[in-house]
């Protein structure tokens, strides 16, 4: 069961979200301390646990006509685990929060429980934001954001204006990736019934639309100051990665699985170079 459940929560993408919290985090405060490793953690595993497992219990039926699902971009979990898996979400994660919202600013409670909320609300009833073109990138993309925001509010409430081009840049980020992402799953979304930004606006329209929103997301990190325009320049990635299916139908639409797995393991080249660059940036070598 336990292995299930962490199969369910998707370990390749955890450091999505546990990543932005501590680089938040470490450009606010500059240390190391229990609440970056704290914080760290939940959004490494509880955070994903409740989000995919949310989404799996509920996206079922879809799920189990989607070739895709069953390997490291989402476990079919058979219904007798469902129940199982939604206590796990509630267990590993109210109580971590709890020592989060204790330990932060209102600032930092107030963008947590939007996160939460968005958690649920993406695949939950009676909200299904998912289910809802546009808003299901919007939301989506807040998984990714807010644990950023989380980061930065935690110990200090203000926040420059160089952070909210980031954190705009990384929301688009955001957006752009699930856009491409729904793509592939145009086919079994609406066999399973399921709306989305893709099923919505058409295979093509939405790459296309990823792609753009790669390209802006890219520019305005290029803008800043360094490691800003690090990130940038590695954003340019994402684009060309996307731009290969500019052309894509709907009938061709779950080809485009073969840019989400690059995109996968870029995230991984993408995050340790930004990483580093933001280390280096506030702890230069002596």
């Amino acid at each position: 069961m336990i292995r299930a459940i962490l199969a369910a929560s998707r370990p390749i993408s955890w450091v999505n979200t546990a990543v932005p919290f501590a680089l938040a985090y470490l450009l606010d405060t500059s240390r190391f301390d229990w609440l970056l490793l704290f914080g760290f953690i939940f959004f490494l595993v509880p955070y994903n646990i409740a989000m995919y497992g949310i989404n799996d219990v509920f996206d079922y039926e879809s799920d189990i006509r989607n070739p895709r699902k069953g390997g490291i971009e989402g476990a079919v979990l058979p219904k007798s685990l469902h129940r199982p898996l939604l206590v796990a979400a509630g267990v590993t994660t109210l109580p971590l929060a709890l020592i989060l919202y204790a330990s932060g600013t209102t600032f930092s409670a107030v963008w947590l429980t939007i996160a939460l909320f968005a958690v649920y609300a993406y695949s939950a009833p009676p909200f299904r934001f998912k289910e809802v073109p546009v808003l299901d990138s919007v939301t989506s993309s807040s998984h990714f954001a807010l644990p950023a925001l989380v980061g930065a509010t935690i110990t200090d409430p203000s926040v420059g204006p160089r952070f909210w081009l980031a954190v705009a840049a990384f929301f688009l980020w955001g957006m752009s990736s699930h856009a491409l992402g729904a793509v592939q799953d145009v086919v079994a979304d609406r066999e399973g019934g399921l709306k989305s930004i893709a099923t919505g606006l058409g295979a093509r329209l939405t790459t296309r639309l990823a792609c753009a929103g790669y390209l802006i997301s890219a520019v305005i990190c290029i803008a800043l100051p360094f490691p800003g325009w690090v990130v940038g320049l590695l954003g340019l990635g994402y684009a060309a990665n996307t731009a290969r299916f500019l052309d894509v139908t709907d009938e061709t639409s779950a080809e485009v699985n073969r840019a989400w797995r690059v995109f996968l393991w870029l995230n991984f080249a993408t995050g340790g170079v930004i990483t580093v660059a933001v280390l280096f940036f506030l702890f230069p070598p002596q």
